[in-house]
C-alpha cells in the first residue's frame, strides 16, 4: 500500500512542479504581457481574435503557477487537476490549430500524469494537505 501512496506522491509533485514552474517563468521572469506578445499574438494573431489569445495567455499562465503550487501541498487536488487539464487542452488545441502535425512531447507526459491521478483512488494520496483536513474532521 505504501508503494502506492508514494507513487501517487511522485505523481502529484512532478506534475505539480512542472506546472508550477512554467507559470512562474511566464509570469515572474517573462511577464504575462510579454508572453502574450512574443508568443500568443505573434504566433496566433491571424488565426485567432486578441481578446482570446490576451484571455489564453494570462489564463493558462496563472492557472500553471496556482495549479502547480496547489498540487505541490496537496490542497484541492482535484480542483487543481480540473484546471489544469483545460490548460492542457486550450494548449492542445492551440498547437493543433497553428500546425496540425507538432510535437506531443509537451502535453503527452503532463496529460498522463495528471489523468493518472484523476483515476487513481484519491484515497491514497496521504501525504497532502487534503488528507490532513479530511483526517482531522
Amino acid at each position: 500500500m505504501q508503494n502506492k501512496q508514494i507513487a501517487i506522491l511522485t505523481m502529484r509533485l512532478i506534475l505539480g512542479f512542472i506546472f508550477f514552474f512554467q507559470g512562474f517563468g511566464k509570469i515572474f521572469k517573462f511577464g504575462l504581457n510579454a508572453v502574450y506578445n512574443n508568443f500568443f499574438l505573434k504566433n496566433y494573431s491571424e488565426l485567432l481574435p486578441d481578446f482570446l489569445l490576451l484571455f489564453s495567455a494570462y489564463y493558462t499562465s496563472i492557472i500553471e503557477l496556482v495549479g502547480g503550487l496547489l498540487l505541490i501541498i496537496g490542497f484541492k487536488r482535484d480542483y487543481a487537476l480540473y484546471a489544469l487539464a483545460s490548460v492542457l487542452i486550450i494548449v492542445t488545441f492551440g498547437h493543433g490549430l497553428k500546425d496540425p502535425i507538432w510535437d506531443l512531447s509537451d502535453v503527452m507526459y503532463r496529460a498522463i500524469l495528471l489523468v493518472g491521478l484523476l483515476l487513481l483512488p484519491k484515497e491514497l494520496d496521504k501525504y497532502s494537505i487534503d488528507f490532513l483536513i479530511k483526517k482531522n474532521k
